[in-house]
């Protein structure tokens, strides 16, 4: 094979300063015309040969070269070919041997094999253009962002074992199936756990081996990268859970990798997580943080996703995190907060969303750490949105409520309006709520039949009108009892049943909502964008509010009740005169007389192939012609307002009026 050197003193140069940005085109294995070129990053290591199917797995036969003092490794192994399987064989120089996975491998053995497998990235055929174009002239705080999170393994699988991975759809056919499912339930993006190579299924992804590898369990990378541009081509956004936040022990992984601390701190009061059984990134080191960022990087404009979901973020930023006193380092300040792992959010949060403006880094912080979501030019971290976890705290504390005390609690709902907009905030109700004994969201709610699916759409419609994005894991839509399990699918046989289809069509019918109205996410920026018509009626546990549009041409009323007592002629404020058209309301049993349990869609929220999706019949479900609901407000003073509407509010009642204050 030609004897150049395939990574340069200028790749060198540029890791060293942890700012080569394409560097998993130089590190890892990459074929050639006359075989394929192996490059490892192992400093402290006496001595590195690769190993694999092209040489029998003969440590002796291929050696590599430390071709530049950062301590890259190099061989060129002529005859090998795509699919082979290979490790480094690493010696310490205290002369421990022991065999490595590629830290920059594309692909890997299917668990519990460890290899990596040699990828042909030039198959990749992309068909997306046009969507990436539109999609980076978009700014994602001003459109609509509605997620639905789902793990792959347990959305749906086969009724039979699948090449071992126990009946799980491939990255194809998932894509063809959940697009369906998305267009017909109006998400706008779909937020996937574990893709990146991992060991545990029972980790969910979360403790990585393969940065840049999606996971053999569903197919390969051409699998994958076909997977992404087919939902592309359905108009459905991807982003991907991404873990720098720690990483496993496993020995053919990245601990220890050369045969000292590499990838993470070598002080232990830094470099574990003992809760979690994991190493720490170093990120004081230039070249940890250039791993992390080419991993970024690679899924992003490699790979086209459209963002990054951070895992674990408060685990990076506070030095105690987890830890008690003497367990931990403090800063050179000698305070907690990790300073490398501030300036590596800044750094990699800079280059990605200014290299791709319409892509989204999303924080999953779970503190009152300040401007999350603001520019590091003003301090901040530079994130997109951030998982808003204490109004999602707040709004399970208060819906497992029985409906008698919800009045004493009544600000658990009003709280987060007073910061709202203090970051770009991301309302989620996601996998970690609904797994270890915390009951399904239908089990957390309150009462006995019907009572539970009513609170649960009235405590969705409340999500919908609050301001932030969306976020709904999979199975909560239609009211999965069952606890998730990464172990089984979602139970799917429930939509069987009336009040499982009813709610599922009834969240399709907010996120179609949503999407339809710009007050709904055009507005996330200020607190312009919301005003309380009535926050203080604790003694009813009813809230009612406005989401004003910047146009005034299609501002939506919210009016929702908590309990399990009916309004037959309900009166609430209008800040404006004018005609108030329904668009939902969510009836709740218990109201009476004609459609009692049922909810009531207007037409224009339907599907847009309902036939198809519910031969049944959707006239079934209450949609109604939006003409017929029209409620007219009259000059009378209500909620300290000038005029006002009065409709039948049911037990456990939402309602969404559409309105024009222009």
């Amino acid at each position: 094979m030609d004897q150049k050197q395939f990574f340069t003193g200028y790749d060198a140069h540029l890791f060293g300063h942890g700012t080569h940005y394409e560097l998993y085109e130089k590190l890892g294995a990459h074929l050639t015309e006359e075989g394929c070129v192996f490059d490892v990053w192992a400093p402290h290591a006496e001595a590195v040969s690769v190993v694999g199917d092209f040489n029998g797995w003969d440590p002796d036969k291929d050696p590599m070269t430390k071709i530049e003092e950062i301590g890259v490794w190099e061989a060129k192994v002529p005859g090998a070919v795509e699919g082979q399987l290979y490790k480094f064989f690493i010696t310490a120089k205290d002369g421990r041997r022991f065999e490595k996975a590629d830290p920059f491998a594309r692909s890997a053995e299917l668990r519990p094999k460890t290899a990596s497998r040699i990828a042909d990235e030039s198959k990749i055929r992309w068909t997306d253009a046009a969507y990436l174009k539109k999609r980076n002239k978009t700014d994602p705080v001003d459109a609509p962002v509605s997620i639905y999170e789902c793990h792959i393994a347990s959305w749906k699988r086969h009724p039979f074992v699948n090449e071992g991975v126990e009946g799980s759809y491939t990255y194809r056919e998932f894509a063809v199936s959940i697009a369906e499912y998305c267009r017909e339930m109006g998400y706008t993006h779909l937020e996937l756990l574990g893709i990146e190579e991992y060991p545990f299924d029972g980790s969910w992804g979360y403790q990585v081996t393969g940065y840049f590898a999606p996971t053999a369990r569903y197919g390969t990378p051409e699998d994958f990268a076909w997977m992404i541009d087919y939902l592309h081509s359905q108009g459905i956004g991807i982003i991907l859970d991404w873990v720098p936040a720690h990483f496993p022990k496993d020995s053919y992984g990245l601990s220890e990798f050369d045969g000292e601390a590499l990838y993470e701190y070598g002080d232990p009061r830094k470099g574990e997580h003992k809760e979690w059984g994991t190493k720490v990134f170093d990120y004081g080191r230039p070249e940890v943080c250039n791993f992390l960022s080419a991993s970024a990087l690679y899924w992003v404009e490699k790979m086209h996703l459209d963002g990054l979901r951070v895992d674990a973020v408060a685990s990076m930023l506070y030095l105690n995190y987890a830890r008690k006193d003497g367990e931990w380092i403090a800063n050179k300040y000698g305070g907690k907060e990790n300073l490398e792992a501030v300036e590596f959010f800044r750094h990699i949060n800079n280059v990605i969303r200014g290299r791709n403006p319409g892509v989204m880094m999303i924080a999953e912080e779970s503190t009152a750490w300040p401007g999350v979501t603001h520019s590091p030019d003003d301090g901040g971290l530079g994130f997109t949105f951030k998982w808003n976890m204490g109004w999602m705290h707040d709004f399970l504390e208060y819906m497992k409520l029985d409906p008698y005390f919800r009045g004493n609690n009544h600000n658990k709902m009003t709280f987060s309006f007073t910061y709202c907009f203090s970051e770009n905030y991301v309302l989620v109700l996601s996998h970690d709520e609904v797994v270890h004994l915390k009951c399904s969201m239908l089990e957390k709610m309150p009462g006995l039949g019907g009572d539970k699916f009513a609170n649960l759409r009235a405590g969705y419609t409340y999500m919908l009108g609050h301001p932030g994005k969306k976020l709904l894991f999979m199975g909560q839509e239609f009211g999965q009892r069952r606890e998730w399990s990464e172990a089984r699918e979602l139970d799917w046989f429930l939509l069987a049943e009336p009040e499982h289809r009813q709610l599922q069509s009834y969240v399709g019918a907010l996120n179609r909502l949503y999407r339809k109205c710009p007050a709904l996410y055009a507005g996330d920026r200020g607190y312009q964008s919301v005003e309380w018509v009535n926050a203080d009626d604790a003694n009813r546990s009813i809230y009612s509010f406005v989401r004003w549009s910047a146009d005034g041409k299609d501002d939506l009323l919210f009016v929702v009740n908590f309990t399990p007592v009916a309004y037959p002629d309900y009166r609430v404020g209008c800040f404006v005169r004018g005609r108030y058209t329904l668009a939902l309301l969510s009836e709740g049993p218990g109201m009476g007389g004609e459609g009692g349990g049922r909810i009531y869609i207007s037409r224009s929220l339907r599907p847009r192939d309902w036939q198809k999706t519910d031969p049944a019949g959707w006239e079934e479900k209450g949609f109604w012609d939006p003409e017929k609901t029209v409620f007219t407000t009259r000059k009378s003073e209500c909620d300290g307002k000038p005029y006002s509407i009065g409709f039948p509010l049911p037990a456990y009642g939402a309602a969404v009026f559409r309105f024009r204050a222009k």
